[in-house]
């Protein structure tokens, strides 16, 4: 498959790697100081973007004119963005996760299939651990976890305590961030009932797990007709 690669940073650097050990062509691995490259570059197989929100207008203007598949990994997006992204579903196959290891996509579905049991009479709280240079709070994953648990939004997100915040609600949600080190990225969802607590944690070893996962749905991706993708979509066939 021949590749585009967005975002010049540990991941990036993982990606090309990785997809060469696959035996992919790289035709392009893009930085912000030469992604002008898209407005001249030919159709690829596939381009990938592990960047950051400001190169969206990049890569939209070159889905579009080329019909290249997108698969996207960049978290940040606010929901304007993200549905400028959705919009080009009209153009291409794209696939949008916030988290591509095959044990989040896991997680992810046993959160959906559990929660409405337990919400109304457990607490529910979320906790997102990522290394110092991490950008974004919380993470996207973080959001992706909460969007299983509560996909109608029918619980307030509360972002971090501080003060006298009042005693907690039946219908809140506890989203805590921590930066430090070198975590690649850890997730636990609490739920704390009367007299016992259920937690589910997913801990990333190295960014090799999404990479390894973004290739792999990159290659399920492939070949499949206009539209938007989830993760679970293809994994799961949904």
């Amino acid at each position: 498959m021949k590749l585009i690669l967005i975002g010049r940073g540990r991941m990036g650097s993982l990606l090309e790697a990785s997809a060469a050990e696959r035996g992919d062509e790289v035709l392009a691995a893009l930085g912000r100081s030469d992604l002008d490259r898209l407005e001249t570059l030919p159709a690829a197989d596939m381009v990938i973007d592990f960047s950051r929100p400001e190169t969206l207008d990049a890569v939209c203007a070159y889905v579009r004119r080329t019909g290249t598949s997108l698969l996207s990994g960049t978290t940040g997006y606010s929901p304007e963005e993200l549905e400028r992204l959705r919009e080009l579903s009209a153009y291409a196959p794209v696939l949008y996760a916030a988290n591509y290891s095959l044990g989040v996509a896991v997680f992810r579905r046993v959160l959906s299939q559990i929660s409405d049991t337990l919400k109304p009479s457990f607490d529910i709280e979320i906790e997102e651990t990522h290394h110092n240079q991490k950008a974004d709070a919380p993470s996207g994953t973080a959001k992706l976890l909460l969007e299983a648990i509560d996909p109608a939004g029918e619980y307030t997100p509360v972002y971090g305590r501080e003060g006298n915040v009042g005693r907690r609600t039946k219908k809140e949600i506890g989203v805590h961030a921590l930066r430090g080190g070198t975590v690649a990225g850890t997730h636990t969802v609490h739920f704390f009932g009367l007299d016992e607590e259920l937690e589910i944690t997913h801990r990333a070893a190295s960014r090799q797990i999404f990479v390894s996962g973004a290739l792999h749905a990159a290659h399920l991706l492939e070949g499949k007709a206009k539209g938007w993708y989830s993760l679970e979509n293809l994994l799961f066939g949904e």
